[in-house]
C-alpha cells in the first residue's frame, strides 16, 4: 500500500492497486439485476452461517517469510549499534574520568543508555514474533511498541537527566585544567565519532533500502517510521553523532578560554537533545501501543477496493489497526446490492477477503459485516471519502515539500 498517490507502495510487499472506476458512492447493480432500485438492503441471511466475520489468514507464509528477513536486517543494525555504543560508553568512562570532564561523562551515559536500549530493542524483535495463543488472539507484534517505549524512558532517564547533572555540577565545582587529559578526551570523542557515524550510516543504507521497496524518498520514508526498532536506532545514532560534536565544542572550548561554562553549555545541550529524541520516540509508541490507524492513503484505497466491487453498493464504516510491523486489522460494514441470497453473500464475503488479503498482505486480519446503509451513512461514506482525499494529497504536497 502507498502512503501518498503517486507512491506504489506504503508498506512493504503491499502493492498499490489502481483507483477503482466509477464513482465509488454510486450504488452498483449486479448483472443478473439490471432494473435494481438505487436504495439498497442488506439481503437475507438468514439461512446462511455466520461466517462473514472472521478474519482470513490466508496471507501464506510468503509474508512471514519476507517480514523474517527484514526483521534479520534489522537485528543486524542493532547488533552493529550495540557493538559501537558499549566500546564507545568504555572509552568514554575512562576518558572523562582521566579528564574530570563532565561533556565526555554525559557523553559516556548516553552510550549507556544507548547500549542498555539496544538490548531492549533485540528482545523487542524475537518476542513480536510469537504465534497468536488463546490470551492474545492477534498476536505479539505491539510488543515491538512497548520496548520501543522503554528504551525512549532509558534514554531520558540514563541519558538526558545525567546530562543535566553533569552539567549543574560542572557549573557549581569548576572545571579541570589538565588539558593532556583534555587531549585524551578530544581524542576519544573523535574515535567515537567515527563509530557512531559507521552505525549511522549502517542504518540510514537500510532506511533506503525500505524506501526503494515501498516506492518513498528517504525523507518519506523517515516520517512514516513503520518499524519502531530501525527508527529507535536511527535516533539514537543520529543524536549520538550529534551529541559528540556537542562535547568536543564545550571541551575544545573549555581548553582555549579556561571557562567551564562552555562544557556545561555542551552538557545541556547534549541533555535538552535526548530529552526531546526520548519524547518524540515514547510519543509514537504510545500512539501505536493505544491503536492507531494506518496512514490515509491505504485506508483510501481499501475504501476504493471494497466500494468498487460490484456486490457493495455502500462501504458505511472502514476501520484499521496496525497490530504489529506485518499484521493490520481491518473492519468494515458494508450495505451490498439487493437480490442476493445468503449463499451469494457468503460467496461474495469470502472472495473480497481473499482478495484483499492477497493485495495487502500485512491485512492479515479482515472483519466484513453487513449491515443496512441509511441515507445518513450514504451522506457519512461521502464525507469520509472526501476528508481522506484532502488528507491524502496534503501529505503528498508535504513528502514533496520535505
Amino acid at each position: 500500500m502507498s502512503r501518498s498517490a503517486p507512491h506504489p507502495s506504503g508498506r512493504p510487499g503491499t502493492p498499490r492497486i489502481p483507483d477503482t472506476p466509477g464513482t465509488p458512492d454510486t450504488p452498483r447493480t449486479p448483472p443478473d439485476t439490471p432494473d435494481a432500485p438505487q436504495h439498497s438492503r442488506a439481503p437475507d441471511r438468514s439461512r446462511a452461517p455466520d461466517r462473514s466475520g472472521g478474519p482470513d489468514r490466508s496471507g501464506g507464509p510468503d509474508r512471514h517469510d519476507a517480514s523474517g528477513g527484514k526483521d534479520a536486517r534489522t537485528a543486524v543494525t542493532v547488533f552493529v549499534a550495540l557493538g559501537a555504543n558499549l566500546v564507545i560508553a568504555l572509552a568514554k568512562a575512562v576518558g572523562g574520568a582521566f579528564a574530570g570532564s563532565p561533556a565526555l561523562l554525559s557523553e559516556a551515559a548516553h552510550s549507556v543508555a544507548d547500549s542498555l536500549n539496544e538490548v531492549f530493542l533485540l528482545a523487542s524483535l524475537k518476542r513480536s514474533r510469537r504465534a497468536p495463543d488463546e490470551q492474545h488472539p492477534f498476536g505479539y507484534g505491539k510488543e515491538r511498541y512497548f520496548w520501543a517505549l522503554l528504551a525512549a524512558v532509558g534514554i531520558f532517564v540514563m541519558g538526558g537527566c545525567f546530562s543535566f547533572f553533569q552539567g549543574a555540577e560542572a557549573l557549581s565545582a569548576g572545571g579541570s585544567e589538565d588539558h593532556s587529559g583534555y587531549l585524551v578526551g578530544l581524542a576519544v570523542l573523535g574515535v567515537a565519532l567515527l563509530a557512531e557515524g559507521s552505525s549511522l550510516v549502517r542504518a540510514l543504507f537500510q532506511v533506503r533500502g525500505h524506501a526503494r521497496e515501498t516506492g518513498r524518498s528517504l525523507v518519506a520514508e523517515l516520517r512514516a517510521g513503520d518499524d519502531p526498532t530501525l527508527r529507535t536506532v536511527l535516533a539514537e545514532d543520529s543524536t549520538a553523532c550529534l551529541g559528540v560534536v556537542f562535547a568536543l565544542a564545550g571541551m575544545g572550548l573549555h581548553m582555549v578560554t579556561g571557562d567551564a561554562v562552555y562544557e556545561a553549555t555542551a552538557s545541556f545541550l547534549i541533555g535538552a537533545l535526548l530529552v526531546y529524541v526520548a519524547y518524540r520516540l515514547a510519543k509514537e509508541s504510545r500512539g501505536r501501543l493505544i491503536g492507531e490507524a494506518i496512514d490515509p492513503a491505504q485506508r483510501r484505497e481499501l475504501r476504493r477496493f471494497l466500494t468498487g466491487q460490484p456486490e457493495i453498493d455502500t462501504v458505511t464504516t472502514l476501520l484499521t489497526m496496525r497490530l504489529g510491523n506485518d499484521s493490520t486489522l481491518v473492519a468494515a460494514r458494508v450495505d451490498l446490492v439487493p437480490g442476493l441470497d445468503s449463499e451469494e453473500v457468503e460467496e461474495v464475503l469470502v472472495r473480497v477477503k481473499k482478495a484483499m488479503t492477497r493485495l495487502w498482505p500485512h491485512a492479515d486480519q479482515i472483519f466484513l459485516d453487513v449491515t443496512d446503509a441509511s441515507a445518513r451513512d450514504r451522506a457519512q461514506a461521502r464525507e469520509d471519502l472526501r476528508a481522506l482525499d484532502e488528507t491524502v494529497a496534503a501529505e503528498a504536497r508535504e513528502d514533496r515539500e520535505g
